[in-house]
């Protein structure tokens, strides 16, 4: 397929600078595969398509507050750090990309609030890229403690405002427990305590993978085969308990539900001979565009994504690009919100 295939007209209006006021009062627009047929509901309506024995598998990653705004040694001059991943933790060496690139060479200081974090760049890696080291004396509770108070939760540069403190809370899912994603498995924040107990007593199962997400994740394609695009490797981890969950699902066969495009390409990148799952944990760069047939997944839970996005690609191999582009023009109809903020597609 084409990147060109994947290009839409998305009002600027339709793309979601704040989310809905209750997670689970987003509208959900469910999309059945099969029939081709399309009912617009809300998040909450999510535990009727789903019974006893299913299985619903969540992205328990948690987003830490990746980006830090300093200032340069002598100059003074202000600078943006955006922290991508953690290379060595006894050495506090970071993956970073930094803005204005041009200004931050190998060799400077850089300071946070009023000193309390001091980097030194260590090396560049891309035009943007660089590695740094954080000099910090105290513990590594302390340095992750002083990230957190400085940094500001990572919201996407296409949610064209200023970051405020109800970011930290809702651009996170109420599950999120292990820190390591730079960007936030969306699917996964419409879900509520109350969904998550209905579905519980109606003998669903929700269980983990961990995916951090990482930039790549809205890096643009700026290839128009798409077979030479290249995904970005994210770290992973499917356990045995939720691999034991999932393979009976499909053994007794039932529903096995993806909530979000990151649990997709975790289950998908651990597939046994038998088209079982396996255990498995590493880094993952795999790409899911049309066509593609699921060995594990049976359902999706996805937002409404950008044009031209590596999501919108893998939304559209599980859903069928014809039937998901439809959908796209019906959703811009009828005004659903787009992007991390924005309202929910079940494909089932």
């Amino acid at each position: 397929m084409k990147l060109s295939e994947f290009k839409f007209d998305l009002p600027p209006g339709l793309l979601a600078l704040y989310p809905t006021e209750n997670r689970d009062e987003s509208r959900m627009m469910v999309v059945h595969k099969d029939s081709g047929k399309i009912e617009h509901k809300v998040f909450k309506d999510f535990i009727e398509y789903f019974n006893e024995g299913d299985s619903v598998i969540i992205n328990d990653t948690k987003v830490f507050p990746a980006r830090l705004y300093g200032n340069k040694e002598k100059t003074g001059a202000k600078i943006e750090v955006f922290l991508l991943r953690e290379l060595n933790k006894e050495l506090h060496l970071w993956d970073v990309l930094v803005d204005p690139a041009r200004k931050i060479r190998v060799g400077n200081k850089l300071y946070f609030g009023e000193g309390d974090l001091v980097a030194e760049v260590i090396d560049n890696t891309t035009s943007r890229g660089r590695t740094i080291r954080f000099l910090f004396d105290g513990t590594d509770e302390e340095f992750y403690k002083t990230i957190d108070e400085l940094g500001e939760t990572p919201l996407p540069k296409e949610i064209a405002r200023k970051t405020e403190e109800e970011d930290r809370e809702r651009f996170q899912t109420i599950y999120a427990d292990k820190v390591g994603a730079v960007a936030a498995p969306t699917a996964g924040i419409h879900f509520t305590m109350s969904v998550l107990k209905r579905l519980e007593l109606q003998g669903v199962d929700v269980s983990p993978i961990t995916l951090h997400l990482g930039l790549g994740t809205f890096r643009p394609v700026d290839v128009e085969d798409l077979t030479k695009h290249k995904m970005d490797s994210e770290n992973f981890m499917v356990g045995e308990k939720t691999t034991d969950i999932v393979n009976t699902a499909l053994d007794t066969k039932h529903n096995v539900c993806a909530v979000g495009t990151t649990v997709l390409r975790a289950l998908e990148s651990s597939v046994s001979a038998n088209d079982r799952l396996k255990p498995n944990e590493g880094w993952t760069d795999k790409f899911i565009f049309p066509p593609y047939e699921s060995k594990i997944v049976k359902s999706l839970l996805t937002n409404f994504h950008l044009p031209e996005s590596t999501l919108l690609m893998n939304a559209a191999a599980f859903g069928g690009y014809d039937l998901i582009m439809e959908a796209y023009q019906v959703a811009i109809k009828e005004k659903y919100r787009f992007f991390s903020y924005g309202d929910a597609m079940l494909i089932i």
